[in-house]
């Protein structure tokens, strides 16, 4: 007799709630659906891959309208874009060539905003097949219509009549690439199915696997960027019980878990950026409200980067000490301090201004960016120590004495062959300072002028961006003596990410910084130190090239194992400190 197999739903739910999960919720993965003759479907392989590398899948369904995306993402720690159908080439540029398959404008729309989102708020991304190709479009990368037709030279077979979850061909891969280190072999058997191909990886990406025919089999970021691309199917070989695949999936779930720790400790944390020159851009007509390609600080920026707060200054060039020249020193000041505020006011529903930690704190309850005023280069106060008091009233919360020359208040670091320090109208200036609670910022300042600060000031000092001179021999950056005497004053100095602090040849990366930033705690204890980006200053570096990628930062130091304390310090904790106790009366 045939037994009818019962399924025991009740006992499957009494099962789920026998304990209460006691560790961090998995990643959600979020995997775009094939869409087409009106159908969205998910090959099982993929969510399979995923939940076996210890994920949880989710279907994003071919939806373009961008305020949802955006809600989505919001609530994704990765992305995996699937396999499908050709691109439309007319979103390329191209007209389409004869041997051109079926597409699907909508869902092609769709995922490339997708892959463009995603990567701005630093999403960790895995492009499969036709993932590879949208990735690639999504920056500005070529493509192949057709490899058999556009491709010069002899082509292997691109595509495959046996089951899907075996190897057809094998792929070289570079052996100093991700791909590599996933893998640990210089050649890999893969199984593609395809006609489209990358033409040349774009700008950001680089190559690191082919075919023996050349055909681009695999790409992956080269700015420190969780995303990676390959042409073959790798979620196939699961359904066959092969798991010589899973190091991509594994991949992918643990840069999401590493992404989602970071953004869930942003979300418990205040983070300050204690340097940025945004307002030089004031006369080029940008807009802080949008995500304006002209600046690395705007609201978007800040939100997509989990960036709180940063304290915005005016920054006065150097230029000559005569009296008139001095009065539009001040002028200029307070003209750029007003158009800063404007700036806050045209969008007070997300952005207001903060004048003390408290106001901080109390604007990230309400769900608002802040903007502190600071002032870069004391020329702004002239021969007239009561500027400072009226720049103090008005909200500047530091000043830095100097700039890349000597004024009236001490020597810079540059320019100064005279070695000079502080002035006797300077001493008076910083202990002004102390009086009405404003900040002494001694970055750009000269090593004479940096000890002759320190032994002047009754409260701490700080250095708002400036790195490690052991590291990068710099006059700018502080030496370990300066960094140990400015610890032992209680001071902070801020890890700057301009790349010509951190590196003397070559090109600076977001390592550079981290390396500023450990050696830096190593000397100076991790009570002084922070991170002050010098962003539209110069500043920005290759993995934290604007306020939009400062998430990236984080998941470094959780990579370096700093504590959730220690972050909180590094994030501005111990800068804040400083002005609490500069500004305590």
């Amino acid at each position: 007799m045939k037994t009818i197999p019962t399924f025991d739903i009740a006992s499957d739910y009494r099962q789920s709630h026998r304990s209460l999960p006691n560790r961090q919720p998995a990643p959600l993965i979020g995997l775009t659906g094939n869409y087409s003759d009106t159908n969205c479907t998910l090959a099982e392989g993929y969510y399979q891959s995923v939940l076996k590398a210890g994920g949880i899948p989710v279907i994003i369904p071919p939806y373009d309208d961008t305020e949802s995306l955006i809600h989505t993402l919001n609530h994704l720690d990765g992305i995996l874009l699937t396999g499908g159908g050709d691109l439309n080439p007319l979103f390329l540029g191209e007209e389409p060539i004869r041997e051109l398959h079926g597409i699907n404008p909508r869902r092609d729309r769709q995922e490339l905003l997708l892959a463009k989102l995603a990567a701005d708020r630093q999403l960790p991304i895995l492009g499969i097949c036709r993932g590879i190709q949208v990735l690639n479009a999504a920056f500005n990368g070529p493509l192949y219509q057709d490899i058999h037709v556009q491709m010069e030279g002899t082509r292997i077979k691109h595509s495959q009549e046996l089951d899907r979850s075996y190897a057809s061909h094998t792929v070289e891969i570079a052996t100093d690439s991700l791909l590599h280190r996933l893998f640990g072999t210089d050649v890999l058997a893969v199984n593609s199915f395809h006609h489209q191909a990358v033409q040349e990886a774009a700008p950001g990406f680089r190559v690191c696997a082919r075919a023996t025919d050349g055909v681009i089999e695999a790409i992956e970021s080269t700015e420190y960027k969780s995303m990676l691309g390959v042409q073959w199917h790798p979620e196939c070989f699961i359904l066959n019980g092969d798991e010589c695949m899973m190091p991509l999936f594994q991949w992918l779930v643990r840069e999401s878990a590493s992404f989602q720790e970071a953004k869930r400790l942003h979300q418990r944390m205040l983070t300050l950026d204690s340097h940025c020159d945004t307002p030089m851009f004031f006369d080029r007509d940008i807009n802080f409200a949008t995500r304006d390609p002209q600046i690395l600080v705007d609201l978007h920026k800040m939100t997509e980067g989990h960036l709180d707060a940063t304290i915005m200054v005016a920054y006065l060039e150097q230029k000559g000490r005569t009296d008139e020249a001095l009065l539009a020193a001040t002028a200029k000041a307070d003209r750029i301090l007003n158009e800063i505020e404007a700036m806050v006011a045209r969008s007070c529903t997300a952005v207001d201004i903060a004048y003390t930690p408290a106001d901080l704190y109390r604007l990230k309850e309400a769900g608002k960016k802040a903007i502190m005023l600071g002032i870069e280069n004391g020329y702004a106060i002239g021969k007239d120590s009561s500027n400072v008091e009226r720049f103090r009233n008005r909200g500047v919360v530091y000043l830095t004495l100097c700039h890349n020359g000597n004024n009236d208040i001490c020597g810079s670091a540059r320019h100064n062959e005279e070695g000079l320090g502080v002035s006797p109208f300077g001493a008076s200036v910083i202990q002004e300072m102390n009086r009405v609670g404003m900040m002494v910022d001694i970055s750009h300042a000269g090593e004479q002028s940096f000890y002759d600060a320190l032994s002047i000031s009754s409260k701490p000092i700080v250095a708002s961006h400036s790195s490690a001179r052991a590291l990068c021999n710099h006059p700018r950056n502080l030496t370990d003596e300066q960094l140990r005497a400015l610890a032992r004053k209680g001071g902070v100095a801020q890890v700057t990410l301009y790349h010509g602090f951190l590196c003397e040849n070559g090109t600076a990366t977001i390592r550079h910084a981290i390396d500023h930033l450990n050696h830096m705690v190593n000397v100076m204890g991790i009570e002084h130190v922070g991170i002050g980006t010098d962003f539209d200053g110069d500043g920005g570096i290759s993995g934290c090239a604007s306020a939009s990628e400062l998430i990236n930062f984080t998941r470094c130091l959780l990579q370096e194992r700093y504590s959730e304390a220690d972050i909180r310090r590094i994030w501005g904790g111990n800068f804040l400190r400083v002005m609490e106790e500069v500004q305590r009366k």
